[in-house]
């Protein structure tokens, strides 16, 4: 067979890009885990938004439908704060396992660790009723999870088990960061900025939707 033939040399570069692909790709794995996919641009469409779960009533995610054996550890803009910290009333770490429900009705758009010091995190996007002050769309935050029971996609109810309470991989004493957000931008963020920026206090998002009428209510949480 003759070097210059087509099929040699044909042959002659496959083994090479076989050769160079061994090369390349254990670096590009590695440059790929310190360096995951930035989701700040992240943006749910109009269509996508219109077809989330109507999200009629909100509770507090902790805790009974009303907060009961939970307390607010640092509530939102104390301290720069963007949230809220639910913490069990047994302080420490004796919530940690704790069940952390969904807010509202909605649909989760990201599941995931995005960074030191949140942990795990859970943010779902509920779709609000037409004429609600805050717009068509609320996305709530849940982080510093110790583990999931939801995966991205996934519509939740009202009440539904998400999570449970964690420490951040130890970062903190457990407790839920817990969040209200404005807009449609899927982006883990900071929790601590000098301006709200597009977060809301979730205790009194929380208050503001729940005394809703009777025809707005959602349907009681199922039973397990």
């Amino acid at each position: 067979m003759k070097l210059s033939s087509p099929v040699t040399r044909l042959i002659l570069l496959l083994v090479l890009a076989v050769m160079i692909a061994r090369v390349i790709w254990p670096r590009l794995k590695q440059a790929g885990a310190s360096c995951p996919l930035d989701p700040a641009f992240v943006r749910l469409t109009p269509l996508e938004v219109s077809v989330l779960p109507l999200a009629t009533r909100f509770d507090l995610p902790m805790g009974s439908a009303h907060g009961a054996l939970t307390y607010n550890a640092q509530p939102f803009r104390i301290q720069r704060h963007l949230g809220d910290d639910l913490n069990g009333i047994g302080g420490e770490n004796s919530d940690l396992g704790d069940a952390v429900y969904a807010a509202g009705a909605g649909r989760v758009v990201y599941a995931g660790c995005p960074g030191p010091g949140w942990g795990k995190m859970i943010i779902v996007a509920h779709r609000l009723p037409e004429g609600d002050e805050l717009g068509p769309l609320v996305q709530t935050i849940y982080a510093h999870l110790d583990s999931f029971r939801v995966s991205v996609g996934r519509e939740v109810y009202r009440g539904q088990q998400i999570g449970t309470v964690g420490a951040a991989e130890g970062a903190y004493l457990a407790h839920l960061h817990f969040e209200v957000r404005r807009g449609p931008y899927v982006n883990p963020g900071q929790g601590y900025a000098d301006a709200p920026l597009n977060r809301v206090s979730p205790e009194k998002f929380v208050q503001w939707h729940q005394g809703v009428t009777d025809v707005l209510i959602n349907t009681p949480p199922e039973k397990p």
